[in-house]
């Protein structure tokens, strides 16, 4: 490495410029892969971007802290594109309406198992209380996932790396199964990814169709306040 650009290279690392920019490409490189996969759900471009971004900060040596003050800008933007997701859910108001009923007993059904299953498959292979109760929520989203672990004894931290990998996961394998299982109603296929895999399940239910996407984006919103309610009777009940 020349000194010129050993000097380029020593201010961007030092700037917020270099997380923000590193993000992009990234995310740019792992779409392109997915594209020209066919679409591949093994190559989901979110775990691929990931795993990018982590060999990228193993190989510069750059710590998260200092990643995450470029990338924050991107993180930011979270929280405007999820209530944008409130504009297709105002295009399919009427067939929100029409099946208000089947949705509410898809959801209730929905986040019981999603958070049952979790905790009676990880106590069933002997995890650690701790382990157990940062499972619980991993299908709701972010935000809602770690203050409900924190609540009721879990770890926040190991409940956030939970919930991404819940999202991923399901985004990746969820419509696979489903076409397997012949759902192909996409009402239907947005609420199985919006309750099992939040904000991630939802940004590939978009891509579908603006009706999954609808139908996702509320299964989401609802499974954060069904999963608030739901998991700590439900992990008092299993555990105490």
């Amino acid at each position: 490495m020349t000194a010129d650009v050993r000097d380029v290279w020593t201010y961007l690392a030092d700037t917020p410029l270099l997380g923000l920019t590193a993000t992009l490409i990234a995310w740019d490189a792992a779409s392109w892969i997915w594209r020209r996969a066919r679409m591949t759900p093994l190559l989901n471009p979110v775990l691929l971007a990931i795993v990018m971004i982590v060999i990228f900060l193993s190989a510069t040596g750059i710590d998260y802290r200092r990643y995450f003050a470029g990338a924050q800008f991107i993180h930011f933007l979270l929280g405007p594109a999820t209530v944008a997701l409130a504009i297709p859910l105002y295009r399919q108001i009427h067939a929100l309406r029409r099946s208000a009923l089947a949705v509410t007993i898809a959801l209730a059904f929905g986040s019981v198992t999603a958070a049952a299953s979790a905790v009676g498959i990880a106590w069933a292979l002997g995890a650690s209380r701790s382990t157990i109760l940062s499972l619980a929520p991993k299908s709701a989203t972010t935000p809602i996932a770690m203050g409900i672990a924190k609540e009721i004894g879990g770890l926040p931290s190991l409940t956030a790396v939970l919930v991404l990998l819940t999202g991923i996961v399901g985004a990746t394998m969820g419509p696979w199964l489903l076409a397997k299982l012949k759902v192909a109603d996409p009402r239907a296929q947005g609420l199985a990814l919006g309750v099992a895999s939040h904000g991630i399940g939802t940004a590939r239910a978009l891509q579908s169709g603006e009706v999954a996407g609808a139908f996702s984006g509320l299964a989401m919103g609802l499974n954060g306040l069904a999963t608030a309610i739901l998991v700590p009777l439900l992990v008092r009940w299993l555990l105490n």
